[in-house]
């Protein structure tokens, strides 16, 4: 609801840089012409989603990773690990915030393990594993347009090396200051959850009952869960073939809804469709383009400098992430976005919208979400302690990600 009222006013005020004449209407065309696809791409992959989770897929996927854990925590973890970067590589970070956190901290609660560890890995990966892939963020699709539509093989092939490290940069420093809880070892027979895990840390607490509907629940529709299945397994290379993403993915929303309209119609409701997302989205583009348009990104490039030397290319990406984590990855990604008329410009720049935005709790939408989630399930985060850990992980991740690039991408050392 908070997300829909402040979509609401920006709307509101985005209206009135039109009404005024701030934005000529000729501009707002050009921007429908651009966002219109990406948003129903979001629409369609949100409905999928949903009903792909509804079917049982990820529960099943869950209590399938708990048995692979052969109850070694560390085994778990970077199975665990594994799943949330495809989640977010293949179907986006806010999927992996939104549906793959319950599952986390229910398998790790059903483990008796401390939740902390596994939250944290899901909700940085779930940002800084959006790089390979235009679909893996809205930001990386509107980097796509941007890039005159660039085949999603040539984005990953521009994107590899920086997506590579920026996954292994936040799992090291877990691994290294988590490394009591994540050599634990748990009974792989036992289906009961723990009662408030600790994690062991001051930043983190964890306390309540499991959801009951990951992990080893059975699925009551199997039909359901083998056609959802299907649908995902068709649908992710369908994704990457260069074909309009959102055809794809609205195909596979109208078949999956035709098949709960038999199978379970209740399921099918009106707020499947993420209505707060959009007007927040819709409203963010239009103000955000009324300020590009009067010349905010001007004043960034006092900031982001230009070329694209290795200390230009960090000092675009650092720009981009401190937006980030002032405003929110998607705004400091449109502000800057005219900073970037290379490839190698634009894949610093979103080096670092994607894998900053781990300080402020805000700077993402997904981080959001994820707190979202955690606080249902009776999670408690301490921001504070979540900002530290970001303020040394983000850096990091982005220094190293950024030499990446300058190693191997355009222009590059091996290029």
């Amino acid at each position: 609801m908070r997300l829909a009222i402040i979509g609401l006013v920006l709307l509101i005020v985005g209206g009135v840089t039109v009404a005024t004449g701030v934005l000529p209407v000729p501009e707002v065309f050009v921007l429908v012409d651009t966002v219109a696809p990406i948003l129903g791409f979001v629409v369609a992959m949100t409905v999928v989603t949903e009903l792909v989770s509804e079917a049982g897929a990820f529960q099943w996927i869950a209590h399938r990773l708990r048995q692979w854990g052969r109850g070694s925590s560390v085994l778990l973890w970077l199975l665990l690990a594994l799943f949330a970067t495809l989640s977010t590589v293949f179907l986006s970070l806010d999927t992996t915030a939104v549906l793959l956190t319950p599952v986390v901290v229910t398998v790790t609660r059903q483990a008796g393990l401390p939740v902390l560890p596994f939250a944290l890995t899901t909700v940085w990966l779930a940002n800084t594993a959006s790089l390979l892939l235009p679909i893996s963020n809205l930001t990386n699709l509107l980097a796509q347009h941007s890039l005159n539509g660039i085949s999603p093989a040539g984005f990953a092939q521009l994107m590899w090396a920086p997506s590579i490290i920026a996954v292994l940069v936040p799992l090291a420093f877990i691994a290294v200051v988590f490394r009591r809880e994540l050599f634990k070892s748990y009974a792989t027979g036992s289906h009961r959850p723990a009662s408030g895990a600790k994690s062991g840390s001051s930043s983190v607490t964890a306390s309540g009952a499991a959801s009951r509907n990951a992990g080893g629940a059975r699925v009551t529709d199997r039909v359901l869960l083998a056609g959802s299945a299907v649908v995902l397994l068709l649908l992710l290379p369908a994704l990457v073939s260069g074909i309009a993403i959102w055809i794809p993915s609205a195909a596979a929303a109208v078949v999956l809804a035709l098949l709960f309209a038999i199978r379970r119609p209740k399921v099918l409701k009106v707020s499947l469709i993420p209505w707060s997302l959009l007007l927040f989205t819709g409203g963010l583009f239009l103000v955000v383009e009324a300020t590009r348009y009067v010349g905010a990104s001007v004043l960034i490039g006092q900031v982001a400098g230009q070329g694209e030397g290795f200390w230009e290319l960090l000092r675009l990406a650092m720009t981009g992430a401190l937006g980030s984590n002032v405003l929110n990855n998607l705004p400091a990604y449109l502000l800057a976005e005219p900073l970037a008329g290379t490839q190698a410009r634009m894949a610093a720049l979103l080096i670092g919208v994607n894998a900053g935005p781990l300080i402020a709790p805000w700077a993402s939408l997904a981080t959001l979400l994820w707190h979202d989630r955690l606080t249902r399930m009776n999670v408690l985060i301490k921001w504070p302690g979540y900002a530290l850990s970001g303020l040394i992980v983000a850096p990091v991740t982005i220094l190293a990600s950024v030499a990446g690039l300058a190693i191997v991408g355009p222009g590059g050392l091996f290029r």
